[in-house]
């Protein structure tokens, strides 16, 4: 048997924050799980995120420290147009998140924007530029 990827975990200092950032890009999380210690949500086609507080992997993980820094993990998320990018962006900046790199026209055929999540993870916006060239 191979090995598959199933999810990604994301280590989380404000379950609340965390989870509020991520329901703004479409993901669903389960009401009342703000104050949970871990929380997954499954997204389409099967695969999972998985939220877990600083506290409950210094439970199984007594050494762990927090990473310091940008660049701990970066997710993309596919949107359906180049105004997508753009909207999404200026809703989660106006919502209070921090905003790295303002929507543009990458020399790659992408519209792309870089948000950071409240713990400062890298979350890309993009969509092609040429409808009829992948924007995967």
């Amino acid at each position: 048997m191979t090995p598959r990827l199933d999810a990604v975990g994301l280590v989380v200092s404000d379950m609340a924050a965390s989870l509020a950032f991520y329901r703004r890009l479409g993901i669903t999380i389960p009401e009342g799980a703000e104050s949970a210690p871990h929380v997954e949500a499954v997204l389409p086609g099967g695969p999972r995120v998985l939220f877990d507080t600083e506290d409950t992997i210094r439970s199984f993980d007594p050494g762990w420290t927090r990473p310091e820094g940008r660049d701990r993990v970066g997710l993309a998320f596919l949107c359906d147009s180049p105004a997508e990018v753009d909207k999404t962006y200026e809703e989660l900046v106006e919502a209070g998140h921090r905003g790295h790199l303002a929507p543009w026209d990458a020399f790659w055929g992408q519209r792309y924007a870089i948000v950071l999540d409240p713990d400062g993870a890298e979350v890309s916006l993009f969509a092609g530029l040429d409808p009829e060239v992948s924007s995967t």
